[in-house]
């Protein structure tokens, strides 16, 4: 699986689900960081279009009891991969999706200027499917050819980049696996 990155920013072959919630990256900003997270919505639940439907601010306020907690936040994220391996793209990767919130890496601040995210579909708990991983690597490799700045060193977990705050992409993420595939 390989995967093509236009010079618009989308992925090709992939489902563009364009998202609102995004805006540009600071002049002379490229990429530089990737940050692996986790959703599911409601927490715990696999399937359905509500994380898409978080993510373009259609998200139903009365569906869930949840949603009502977080309808009016306005969130992206530049991928999501759901447990089917497939993926959902809602930001260009040169445009600076909304996904990291209050962060930090190497004591610079406001990761979304200069990170991509992906969204796994997940909690902290429970294992990530053979089919994300496949996606995820293929995917990362693409980013990685495109923008030289992430290294392997350079893709962390929202939790760290937002210690106390986040806990994602969880104990359940296999970085050993994923950092051996992409060596």
């Amino acid at each position: 699986m390989e995967f093509v990155i236009s010079e618009d920013g989308w992925i090709s072959g992939v489902r563009k689900v364009p998202s609102p919630n995004f805006n540009d990256r600071p002049e002379g900003e490229e990429p530089s960081l990737l940050v692996i997270h986790n959703i599911s919505l409601p927490p715990g639940q696999f399937g359905g279009n509500a994380v898409e439907k978080f993510f373009t601010n259609n998200l139903p306020a009365d569906q869930h009891p949840f949603f009502q907690t977080i309808a009016k936040l306005t969130v992206s994220a530049h991928f999501f991969i759901q447990r089917t391996g497939a993926i959902i793209q809602f930001v260009p990767i040169h445009k600076r999706a909304w996904h990291a919130g209050v962060s930090s890496f190497e004591g610079r601040e406001n990761c979304n200027d200069y990170a991509i995210g992906i969204e796994l579909e997940g909690t902290d708990v429970e294992q990530y499917s053979r089919e994300q991983y496949e996606v995820l690597i293929a995917l990362t490799r693409a980013i990685m050819g495109r923008y030289p700045g992430i290294s392997s060193g350079r893709i962390v977990g929202h939790s760290d980049i937002a210690p106390g705050r986040k806990t994602d992409p969880g104990a359940s993420f296999d970085w050993s696996y994923y950092r051996a595939q992409l060596a």
